[in-house]
């Protein structure tokens, strides 16, 4: 299964040692990391971004769902992850684009206190206790969750509200004096450029995650290629969830598209 993790430590050379003991677990095919950071949480409140590891499929995380959890984290100085980053409004964009829940954003955040470090990571792990062992080790606390699709779900409700807010407006457009029908179209338009806006994210967040996708699938191919056994099917296993799970969101992002699309259509129509 998919998980983030964030393992709060002490110090920084507390944070490198963790990272050293999940670097290992990859190794042995306890876990499988698809992108890590060591990060620590400055006086002022804000992230940075210590060391990000090029050894891993996801060798970037700008845009990225590891990225976008340290934004919700704190968000670095000029690194450019949420826009609002810092704010709750911010917290919350980014963990949809992490894929996790709030309580544990939050629990998280909480925990990372000025002067602490933590390592970030996205992994497949599917039992809790080489990670929770490795990490009472170094002394780090875990936290943890599961992937989800709570971005794709928000992202779908904000279409839906916005379309009936137009819905509303051309309803009352048509009501509308002369005096009235200039300015009730305006806001239908700006509404309209909500939508187009949130069409056009959905379609670029599809193209990372394809290239996420594709990245993690090709690591977890040469990582079979050289097991054997139950350990060659816990890998093969969990090649096809990920493919699986991609499918499942692509569909769903390009349902939403086609759906807009239909719409529009219609509209010409009339």
């Amino acid at each position: 299964m998919e998980k983030m993790l964030v393992v709060v430590f002490d110090n920084e050379a507390k944070a490198y040692e963790g990272a050293r003991s999940l670097n290992q677990l990859d190794t042995e095919g306890s876990i499988t990391i698809y992108a890590e950071a060591v990060i620590k949480k400055n006086a002022d409140g804000a992230v940075s971004v210590l060391r990000t590891d090029g050894d891993f499929p996801v060798r970037t995380i700008g845009g990225t769902a590891i990225g976008s959890l340290i934004g919700a984290l704190g968000g670095p100085v000029g690194f450019g992850i949420g826009a609002l980053a810092g704010s709750f409004a911010g917290m919350l964009g980014d963990l949809y684009v992490a894929g996790v829940n709030t309580d544990f954003g939050v629990d998280a955040a909480a925990a990372l206190t000025p002067g602490k470090c933590a390592v970030v990571a996205d992994v497949s792990e599917e039992w809790v206790t080489p990670v929770d062992s490795a990490m009472e080790t170094a002394a780090g606390v875990v936290f943890r969750s599961l992937r989800s699709t709570v971005e794709d779900d928000q992202r779908a409700r904000d279409v839906a509200e916005l379309k009936d807010e137009i819905a509303q407006l051309k309803a009352e457009h048509a009501k509308a004096q002369a005096d009235r029908k200039a300015k009730l179209q305006a806001r239908i338009d700006s509404v309209n450029a909500k939508i187009q806006e949130k069409l056009d994210q959905a379609k670029q967040r599809s193209e990372q995650i394809k290239g996420e996708t594709e990245a993690k699938v090709q690591a977890l191919q040469q990582k079979a290629a050289k097991a054997q056994g139950d350990a060659k099917k816990a890998i093969d296993a969990r090649i096809a969830q990920l493919r699986g799970e991609y499918e499942e969101r692509s569909r769903r992002l390009k349902g939403l598209a086609a759906e807009q699309l239909r719409k529009a259509a219609a509209q010409l129509e009339k």
